[in-house]
């Protein structure tokens, strides 16, 4: 006779289950919700989201959005690509996102951020008004109210957001998006009707849920696009008025700046200036405005700018994207397709992915569990469809 088999059931201590479901991707942790209660009530507590989201950040467990128009010309319909990291099919398209939100723009809003994981989209240059939040992570879409800010008089229909930026202050827990807006209005001069302008800067807090206005700082703005701005609660853009400058705001005191740009041995006549998080500092990189025989300055402020990382002469490339996890920088290259550089090789190696010239945009981001109060993505009508099959 067999003995009777004994069912042992092992109870693991309740900090060493939240170690290791710290270590999950927020995919999981959705599914995970419905296991219990406690479960439940700890994905939600600030401690588990910010040390979630801390550990992906150590760990370097960045994910990939593309944005880009595929057609034969510019106002072909951009679309997002998300783009595999795993090691055996990095940098293939997974799958492919449509955001209805923004269907009626030609270019597909622009991306500011990521900021703790989350994105804010907009609509720069354009006379919309839709600004969104999108964690990616978590699936959550959230579109920003209106503006309340009242209004000079006399305006025209016509505004456009011509300087926007998206960051996190961490004393209290608050997303903010600030943006500058330039409204149109008309004056009766003797020679007839001409159109004159204002610009006033607004600041939303994701906490309260509103826009307010903030005092104007009297230079024109210019947002980078291309990388994340946002430094260590601070945002960071270029702007003008006597002369160039950096513009910075404070998301913490919601106040503005300026600083000085590095003495990079040129001019903006000649290069193109990005800021950018660089290691948790801020990064100014300088590449010349012509030619596709390109080189590329990265400089760093830590008290004071620094020259970090200097390449010289990569033929056959157009502009910067964006670094990737040790160093790597893409690139668009002249045939217009996403390549990657390592300079601690000199090697450039193309990923087969295509766009229409400078419609491409690649945002790396790490996962996050922060909440928008907003809606899911399925009730935003956004759509996700694998990309099998597909050419990139």
């Amino acid at each position: 006779m067999m003995p009777e088999l004994i069912k042992t059931r092992i109870e693991l201590p309740e900090m060493l289950v939240l170690e290791i479901l710290l270590k999950l991707h927020v995919k999981s942790l959705t599914r995970f919700r419905c296991v219990c209660k406690p479960w439940y009530s700890s994905f939600e507590t600030h401690h588990f989201i910010t040390k979630h989201y801390q550990n992906n950040l150590k760990n370097s467990n960045l994910n990939l959005l593309f944005k880009r128009c595929h057609g034969d010309t510019r106002d072909d319909i951009h679309y997002f690509s998300q783009l595999s990291t795993d090691k055996d099919q990095n940098f293939r398209v997974k799958q492919t996102i449509h955001l209805p939100v923004f269907e009626n723009l030609v270019h597909a809003p622009s991306i500011y951020g990521p900021c703790k994981g989350i994105l804010c989209l907009g609509d720069l240059g354009g006379i919309g008004n839709n600004v969104a939040l999108w964690n990616p992570s978590n699936r959550e879409f959230k579109i920003l109210p209106q503006s309340k800010v009242q209004r000079p008089p006399g305006l025209l229909e016509f505004t456009s957001i011509n300087c926007l930026g998206f960051g996190y202050a961490s004393q209290t827990d608050d997303f903010k998006v600030v943006r500058f807006v330039t409204y149109y209005f008309e004056e009766n001069l003797d020679e007839g009707l001409l159109a004159d302008w204002t610009t006033q800067v607004e600041l939303y807090s994701l906490k309260n849920d509103s826009w307010k206005e903030i005092p104007f700082p009297g230079v024109h703005a210019f947002a980078s696009t291309l990388f994340n701005n946002y430094v260590n609660g601070f945002i960071y853009c270029h702007a003008v008025a006597v002369v160039h400058h950096i513009l910075s705001f404070d998301m913490v005191n919601e106040k503005f700046l300026t600083s000085q740009l590095p003495e990079f041995g040129g001019t903006l006549e000649q290069y193109y200036l990005e800021l950018l998080d660089f290691n948790g500092l801020l990064g100014a990189i300088f590449y010349p405005r012509e030619g596709t025989d390109k080189s590329f300055d990265l400089w760093v402020m830590n008290g004071s700018w620094t020259k970090q990382l200097s390449v010289e002469s990569i033929l056959g490339v157009e502009r910067p994207l964006g670094f990737w996890k040790n160093g790597e920088l893409f690139l668009e290259s002249s045939n217009q397709e996403l390549v990657l550089f390592d300079p601690s090789i000199q090697e450039l190696r193309n990923l087969g992915i295509h766009a229409y010239k400078e419609t491409m945009h690649i945002t790396a981001y790490v996962e996050s569990l922060d909440p928008l109060n907003g809606r899911s993505e399925n009730e935003e009508c956004i759509i996700r469809r694998p990309a099998e099959g597909e050419s990139n």
